[in-house]
């Protein structure tokens, strides 16, 4: 949520650099405080572009191992953020539940995984380019606003889609700029159907690779 789910209303950075994938040091939870506010970069909307593009190679990567699968699984590893097991475990039923063409699960041999910690930039996806990336879970952030809609709403960066913070409650990747007092965490139609085409795309690059 921080830069990709905060939005205007909270700093969100992905930011590409090396090191990357080291994990987050996480701390104790501290009392909510304001979170400084934040609009976004092209910059940063180029991170969350090669963050998705690293997950689908490495998901599609697997994918041509099992072609009787109907869909991409993209497999994620939320052991390093066990505050926030639930919330992660409830984003990945919610984008189950919303799209067809992937489908998330929990396992070993991770295309990315959770971190929990504190950032003044707020909660955050990254990768390093190379088909691993992790999502970052700011303690404050996810104070402030509903923790389940900041979660799925980083999950849907790995799931191709780019911030919006101009957008309404109902729009997923609006993230933080309708305010604290929104709690939806379910993406809208247009964003499952950008999912569902970024994805059907992926499943039609492997049939033509095989």
């Amino acid at each position: 949520m921080k830069r990709s789910m905060l939005s205007a209303a909270v700093a969100v950075t992905l930011g590409l650099s090396a090191g990357l994938l080291a994990a987050p040091v996480a701390s104790a939870a501290p009392q909510p405080q304001a979170v400084a506010q934040y609009a976004g970069s092209a910059a940063e909307q180029a991170d969350v572009k090669a963050f998705h593009e690293a997950v689908m190679k490495s998901a599609l990567a697997k994918q041509a191992a099992n072609p009787y699968l109907l869909a991409v699984v993209v497999t994620y590893d939320a052991s390093s953020a066990p505050s926030f097991r639930t919330q992660i475990s409830n984003s990945a039923s919610i984008w189950n539940g919303s799209v067809r063409n992937v489908q998330l699960r929990s396992g070993s041999n991770a295309d990315f995984r959770y971190y929990e910690g504190n950032d003044s930039r707020g909660s955050y996806a990254s990768t390093d380019g190379h088909g691993r990336g992790y999502i970052f879970l700011d303690y404050r952030q996810n104070q402030q606003y509903n923790s389940t809609r900041v979660t799925a709403h980083e999950t849907g960066h790995v799931l191709g889609l780019p911030d919006h913070y101009s957008g309404p409650c109902s729009e997923l990747m609006s993230g933080g700029g309708p305010g604290t007092s929104c709690t939806n965490a379910y993406p809208n139609t247009t964003e499952r159907n950008r999912v569902n085409n970024l994805w059907a795309n992926g499943l039609a690059a492997t049939v033509a690779a095989r």
